[in-house]
């Protein structure tokens, strides 16, 4: 194995230990401090962001880091708290839509302090600006390549 495949694989690894050691103390946080636990913060995250029709399911489970069953059940659970609301799609039947309610503004808004605070807490804390733009550019750039394969059809 050349060394640019070892510190490539170095990398890897640093990611995943990096990602599971700051996920798992955010959501710790979120629990404890926030008003909806870290799932669906990113969740409500991704459909405010989004236009005000929504996000097809399809499409929502690309852009959070779950899988798709995961996402549908946890939207259905989301749009019994009256935090999201799901529609069909008029056109087809087969596609449903997701939309961020006026609670799930709240709820994302009233989130976002213990949210952002602890990400700078586990995550940003431990890095230079340098290194966290560094780290930004690289990691983009892996994910504008691998997109559609994270995307999928």
């Amino acid at each position: 194995m050349s060394r640019g495949q070892d510190a490539g694989l170095q990398a890897w690894r640093a990611l995943l230990l990096a990602h599971n050691a700051a996920v798992r103390a955010i959501e710790s946080d979120v629990q404890r401090d926030g008003k909806v636990p870290l799932t669906w913060y990113d969740v409500l995250l991704e459909l405010n962001a989004a236009p005000e029709e929504g996000l097809r399911m399809h499409d929502l489970a690309g852009r959070v880091v779950l899988s798709r069953t995961r996402v549908s059940r946890l939207v259905d659970e989301m749009a019994r708290a009256d935090l999201v609301l799901k529609r069909p799609d008029t056109t087809d039947k087969r596609m449903v839509w997701a939309a961020i309610t006026t609670d799930g503004r709240s709820a994302l808004r009233a989130t976002a302090p213990a949210y952002l605070q602890s990400i700078r807490r586990h995550f940003s804390a431990h890095l230079t600006a340098e290194e966290a733009e560094v780290i930004a550019r690289a990691l983009l750039k892996v994910a504008e390549r691998e997109g559609d394969h994270v995307q999928g059809p």
